[in-house]
């Protein structure tokens, strides 16, 4: 328990009172001064500071109770209560009493916080007690109007006008800090009293908003409850009684003040603090105009001759008394903010981090310069754009994302080819040359087993694609049509014409592959660009940026497609007619098809014969200095017969050369030239359809399209200015995200400032 000073002399200019008393360091006041501080700042929004709230019902003595601590008087007239909270930050001094009245506005006329309080100071310094009563009801009429000038209730005469708009209640503060040498050093708040119930005309609202209010302050561990109850009344039928329970239902930071006994023992109801008992003046002794001294003299002598207070032990007597409550408030406070000191500094270091990694995450601030702004964000896009068109590493990149759908139109292509068979439909020739050959009924009816793949394109286009299977082409149908296509030709020749059919038949198919590789290319590059308009623009989507951006580049991606389009058919369009200067590569494909074709027909056509050729190998019959490696057969008594007849030389591999010429030569010759122009064709034009979507739709999307954005956006017009600020206005709720931020900021580290100085 703090004493009185220790100096004899106890008289109002030496004696101290709680954290004045000179025992007490230097240092521990400076904190007191700390933490009003701090609350100055507005930080307590953000951290809970070290507080003592006075609370209780309304007319159960609240403002007398203010009135004996602070030695000041509060507005006592009729219909006059308490609507805002009123911090009382007392401290001793040798100079003269003094007062200065301030006002504290956290939020506005709409209840809205202001993000940083704003602190005005309210009139001159008042020397003399008896201004103080009209300042405050002046104050408090300025802080329920903060939407009009402080100044204007300063030099308004009319105090119990009221204004339109004006609040019942606020949460912003009316700050008195009193200096003087018979002044206890302590800090308080004085918060609305609670009502049960509202006048006519009055708001129910107001009930739960003044509960609100104490429940703001009183919910916060720092808080020291100072409960204010009457002696009149059951304190448990009071409402204050309730919210200060709920608030601290271990009972460890509220001390209240009462006359019964039982509970100035601390027997009944017990609290950590204790329960104390004050005697203030009665509305008689206020109405005679009772000093504070004089009042305090009273209670003095009450306690000190009037039974059963007066029979009380020593102890106990601590109890009673407001001196002995300001001591026991000063006390109190100064260990909670000792204590909490530490962990404000703690909490205030980590509430900074948090905050500017917050501000951080947000997007960039629009800039001062909304052109500037914009030409920069379309110089990077374009940047990006470039990079993604020409290609990047990455697996999600655009090139790799197309490079399928090349793959797919190259299958696609190369299954055009056209399907020919060597064999006659729906028949299979039997015999050979040098046997006979029988054919049963039903041998019309088997199909001919398919022709085995070319060897030589295994090796030129990796994988064989199995041809068109449902459109086989006999070389029986290819003589017909050759025969029928005749006009004044030679009785050996057949027009050009009937190869030119079959490639127009084959070319005629490319259109398809060829507009689905275009969809599929065009569709991933506009989801790719739509993805880069997103990134760059996305953060002014509200604005209306992103929007134009989006349209402008969906237009420019429109205007490339249709003249891709264009190109892709005229290319094909190319193809129509058969051409070719590559003359060695087309010459080499038609011997090699000619020589596979014709092979597949001696093979089918003289099984017997291609059979034993097949077989091991043939010797000389007359040449013995070779051995006898295969038995006698009818290829060797050919080869025989042969030599005897004076063809000399003939070897097994000469035979074939004695059949009869194919009666389907022409056919074949038509086969080999179409098959051969395919491999001609179908490689330039699966380079050809990507290498013009590329340069056309890809690459090309890059032509324009940055003017296109300048023009779309009025970039260099005299409107560009306007047009960019209103496309470059950041999103309503990042917006209020940064300020809310960075006045957060700005109160940590005004509260950091404060801590520095210490």
């Amino acid at each position: 328990m703090l004493q009185l000073g220790g100096s004899q002399d106890t008289s109002p200019e030496v004696r101290g009172v709680g954290l004045s008393d000179p025992k007490l360091s230097q240092s521990r006041r400076r904190l007191l001064d700390l933490i009003n501080r701090l609350h100055s700042t507005g930080v307590q929004k953000d951290i809970d500071l070290p507080v003592i709230a006075v609370i209780g019902s309304q007319s159960v003595g609240k403002s007398s109770l203010i009135e004996s601590i602070s030695g000041i008087t509060l507005p006592r007239s009729s219909g006059t209560c308490t609507r805002c909270p009123t911090e009382c930050k007392l401290s001793y001094s040798k100079e003269p009493w003094h007062c200065t009245v301030s006002l504290r506005f956290e939020t506005d006329e709409h209840g809205e916080h202001l993000g940083q309080a704003r602190n005005v100071a309210f009139g001159e310094i008042i020397y003399d007690k008896a201004g103080v009563e009209d300042r405050i009801r002046r104050a408090q009429r300025a802080v329920l109007n903060p939407a009009t000038t402080s100044r204007h209730f300063l030099d308004d005469d009319d105090e119990t006008g009221s204004i339109a708009g004006q609040l019942a209640f606020t949460t912003n503060s009316i700050c008195l800090q009193i200096t003087g040498p018979d002044v206890a050093d302590l800090s308080f708040v004085d918060l609305p009293g609670l009502i049960a119930s509202v006048s006519q005309g009055g708001n129910v609202r107001d009930i739960q908003l003044v509960e609100e209010l104490v429940n703001k302050y009183i919910k916060k561990p720092s808080c020291i409850i100072l409960l204010t109850v009457t002696c009149e009344v059951d304190f448990e039928t009071q409402g204050a009684y309730r919210l200060a329970m709920e608030a601290d239902p271990e009972r460890k930071r509220i001390v209240e003040e009462n006359n019964w006994l039982r509970y100035i023992r601390n027997e009944k109801e017990p609290l950590d603090n204790g329960w104390y008992c004050v005697k203030l003046p009665g509305t008689k002794d206020l109405t005679a105009g009772i000093s504070w001294e004089d009042a305090r003299a009273a209670e003095d002598h009450f306690f000190s001759y009037t039974s059963p207070w007066s029979t009380l032990d020593p102890y106990d007597q601590k109890h009673l008394r407001t001196r002995n409550l300001t001591e026991r408030l000063s006390d109190l406070l100064s260990q909670l903010i000792a204590k909490r000191l530490p962990e404000i500094q703690d909490e205030l270091q980590c509430l900074l981090r948090r905050t500017e990694e917050s501000i951080r995450e947000l997007p960039s601030a629009p800039s001062a310069d909304p052109v500037s702004e914009v030409l920069h964000m379309i110089g990077n896009f374009m940047r990006q754009l470039s990079m993604e068109l020409e290609g990047t590493p990455e697996e999600t990149g655009l090139l790799q994302k197309i490079q399928p759908a090349h793959e797919t139109f190259k299958k696609a292509i190369r299954t055009t080819a056209p399907n020919f068979r060597a064999d006659v439909k729906r028949s299979r020739p039997s015999g050979s040359f040098f046997g006979k050959g029988r054919r049963s009924a039903s041998d019309s009816d088997i199909p001919p087993p398919p022709m085995p793949p070319p060897d030589f394109l295994i090796h030129e286009d990796g994988e064989i694609i199995l041809e068109n299977q449902s459109r086989v082409i006999h070389i029986d149908e290819v003589m017909d049509r050759a025969k029928k296509a005749v006009t004044r030709e030679l009785p050996d020749k057949y027009p050009f014409m009937v190869t030119k059919l079959f490639i127009k038949e084959i070319t005629r198919n490319w259109t398809d592959p060829a507009m689905k590789l275009f969809d599929v290319i065009h569709n991933q590059l506009f989801e790719h660009v739509k993805k880069l308009v997103v990134d760059e623009f996305g953060r002014y989507a509200e604005s209306g940026l992103q929007a134009r951006i989006m349209l402008i580049v969906a237009d420019h991606v429109q205007e490339r497609k249709e003249r891709t389009r264009e190109r892709i058919e005229w290319l094909l369009g190319l193809e129509e007619e058969p051409f070719t200067l590559n003359a060695h590569y087309y010459m080499d494909y038609k011997d090699k098809f000619l020589a596979y074709y014709k092979g597949y027909r001696q093979k089918s056509q003289n099984t017997s014969l291609m059979s034993q050729l097949g077989q091991g190998r043939a010797t000389d019959p007359y040449d013995e200095s070779e051995e006898m490696v295969a038995p006698l057969n009818d290829l060797q008594a050919a080869l025989a017969a042969l030599v005897r007849l004076g063809f000399q030389g003939v070897k097994a591999e000469d035979l074939p050369k004695l059949l009869p010429p194919d009666p389907f030569a022409p056919a074949i010759e038509i086969m080999a030239e179409t098959r051969a122009y395919f491999q001609v064709a179908y490689k330039r034009v699966t380079d050809n359809v990507p290498l013009a979507i590329d340069h056309e739709l890809v690459r090309g999307l890059e032509q324009g399209l940055e003017e296109a954005l300048y023009r779309g956006l009025s970039i260099g017009g005299s409107e560009a200015s306007s047009v960019c600020r209103a496309l470059t206005q950041e999103p309503i709720n990042v917006s209020a995200r940064r300020e809310e931020l960075v006045k957060k900021r700005e109160r940590l580290e005004s509260a950091k400032a404060e801590l520095l100085g210490i």
